[in-house]
């Protein structure tokens, strides 16, 4: 819906939860996890071209990633593993663009998330910034877990996967991935925060 004609273009969003975010200026107090993960789990991964009778929401990825960082370092802080878990929170208001158009937009889209997922960090005790090596950790988890999501659910053949996200190390556990239901991978994604995140 447009703005009204001489009123400044809106720049927030009303969320389910009744809190109000401004997109440019992210408050950590209009953050809801319950928000988060209705939005995550209704958000597609690849545009929605994957198998299956759902799609492949960015919820269930980040429950993969947070999966695949435990593994590949085990004695990861409890703290490191929920950042891994709301790696692509921002989603959650900005979906899930595809690299080409994030550099075709006209604004810093990159900004825009970082800012969002620093409220998201402070919202729930985390560091605003994500330390370099967490960061590096983060970055082949979401590689390897694309390389699955790749060759199990979008069509790719191992050759173009490996080629563009690397080959998952061998000693992991390779996931079986099936698309849940959007109620099924909100659930998922809630029950994996608060068992990392407990009140």
């Amino acid at each position: 819906m447009p703005d009204r004609p001489g009123n400044p273009p809106r720049a927030w969003q009303r969320m389910l939860s009744g809190r109000r975010l401004d997109l440019l200026e992210p408050s950590p107090l209009d953050i809801e996890i319950e928000d988060i993960a209705h939005g995550l789990a209704r958000v597609a991964r690849w545009n929605g071209q994957t198998r299956g009778a759902h799609a492949f929401s960015v919820a269930q990825h980040s429950v993969v990633v947070e999966r695949l960082v435990g593994e590949l370092s085990p004695r990861l802080a409890r703290q490191a593993r929920l950042m891994a878990l709301l790696h692509d929170a921002p989603e959650y208001v900005v979906g899930d663009l595809i690299s080409p158009f994030k550099a075709a937009v006209g604004i810093n889209y990159k900004a825009l998330e970082e800012k969002l997922q620093m409220a998201v960090h402070l919202r729930f005790g985390l560091p605003a910034h994500v330390p370099s090596a967490l960061k590096a950790l983060l970055k082949r988890a979401d590689h390897i877990s694309a390389y699955y999501e790749a060759t199990q659910l979008a069509g790719f053949e191992e050759s173009e996967a490996r080629r563009l996200f690397g080959r998952p190390p061998a000693r992991l556990r390779t996931p079986r991935l099936v698309p849940l239901s959007t109620a099924e991978a909100q659930a998922q994604f809630l029950a994996r925060f608060h068992r990392l995140c407990p009140p």
